[in-house]
């Protein structure tokens, strides 16, 4: 097991860099904390649902778009459809745009599902593991499941949006532990543009 771990990091760094700071573990109201761990612990999988058959068309739309642009990283098109159904539902879930969801993940891990950063975040969207202690089940194992990844980046993601009154430059700057430094908000922010 200890040689699985030493060759996954060795993996992971040789992959490129990961780009997570350090979230830092903030004091949270026990009901915000009761938010979060309800919004984690639904594990049914992701079934986008439509009001119209308008928005389904777009879905479909969007969804063949971005499988098409994300083809080098995710070449198995199977995997693919499901990441991005799961990116589309648990952004949407979130109240989050999904192209947004995706450029994060281009930033945070360049779309790798066993990223590990210097400090410890992991997965698509570098979740730490301390929130697994704070408003999960405490398997820090499970942040490498794609669902559960997405699901805990983008609730994490919402309630910084919501703490700092809706400003993204701030709340993606909570995010990576670099709140008030401009380089990962602009970073992001300029991949998002490529996934609109």
């Amino acid at each position: 097991m200890r040689t699985l771990g030493v060759a996954l990091l060795a993996t992971t760094f040789a992959a490129g860099a990961v780009h997570a700071g350090n979230q830092k573990e903030e004091a949270l109201a026990d009901s915000v904390r009761l938010a979060l761990s309800n919004a984690i612990k639904d594990a049914t999988p992701p079934r986008p649902s439509f009001r119209t058959e308008d928005e389904r068309v777009r879905y479909q739309a969007w969804l063949a778009q971005m499988s098409s642009r994300l083809q080098r990283k995710l070449p198995d098109e199977q995997t693919r459809a499901e990441f991005l159904s799961t990116v589309w539902y648990e952004a949407r879930r979130a109240g989050l745009d999904p192209g947004m969801v995706l450029g994060l993940i281009q930033v945070e891990s360049a779309y790798r599902k066993y990223a590990v950063s210097i400090v410890g975040a992991r997965g698509y969207m570098q979740v730490m593991p301390f929130w697994t202690n704070v408003i999960g089940d405490r398997n820090r194992r499970a942040l490498f499941d794609m669902q559960t990844n997405l699901r805990y980046g983008c609730a994490i993601l919402r309630m910084y949006l919501d703490m700092e009154a809706g400003n993204l430059y701030l709340a993606l700057g909570r995010y990576n532990g670099s709140r008030g430094k401009p380089d990962y908000p602009n970073a992001v922010l300029s991949a998002w543009n490529n996934w609109k």
